[in-house]
């Protein structure tokens, strides 16, 4: 059996994964059965907001880098930061992750968002996309191209998203999640299918 999310080991050097195995392993907290190893990444399909988590637990200030796919023209590429480590949806609606949010190509791939806590909030960060536009900020998601996704905070309370080397949004947060309950970082999805690899993670100076 896991730990509890609150004792796993802290983070104190950088942490990579490739998912170059057959099965997830200890390092990972699923909230699903649908994530599962597939061809050396790691792979998901309507989990309905039930992430997958990493058992190890992120300073305040850390840099968390991925590769993402979707296998959709829906887009809908989404991961958490600073989480709990162990919640997922309790409902229809994500109003109550524990977490940041990044959302890559939401809402049937019409908006790039960056959330505190409730994905639907007022106060979220977001960019309208249009497909086929030449600003690749604001163009939805191109089904199975590998994206290299960059998620910091360097300040303690703003939290900044870059992809493929460009900076998408950035949320400067006046109560900025972390200590208990908001040390784990997770892969998230609601329908479509998508895959993650080469994570690398790197506590960065407080």
């Amino acid at each position: 059996m896991q730990p509890p999310a609150a004792e796993d080991p802290a983070l104190d050097g950088p942490y990579d994964d490739d998912f170059d195995r057959a099965e997830l392993g200890p390092a990972w907290r699923s909230t699903s059965p649908v994530w599962r190893i597939s061809e050396g990444r790691l792979c998901g399909q309507n989990a309905r907001n039930h992430p997958v988590w990493l058992a190890r637990r992120l300073p305040i200030n850390a840099s968390v880098e991925f590769q993402a796919s979707s296998f959709s023209s829906e887009g809908d590429i989404k991961a958490e930061y600073w989480g709990d480590g162990r919640s997922a949806a309790t409902g229809q609606s994500y109003t109550d992750a524990t977490s940041y949010l990044t959302i890559f190509g939401g809402w049937q791939n019409r908006f790039h968002v960056l959330a505190r806590i409730d994905e639907h909030a007022p106060d979220r960060q977001e960019i309208k996309l249009t497909a086929g536009g030449a600003d690749f900020q604001r163009s939805t998601v191109v089904p199975q191209r590998v994206y290299q996704f960059a998620v910091e905070r360097r300040d303690g309370r703003t939290v900044r998203w870059r992809v493929d080397g460009v900076e998408i949004l950035a949320y400067p947060d006046a109560q900025p999640l972390f200590g208990l309950g908001h040390e784990h970082f997770g892969f998230n999805d609601w329908q479509v299918r998508v895959c993650f690899d080469k994570l690398h993670v790197t506590p960065l100076q407080d």
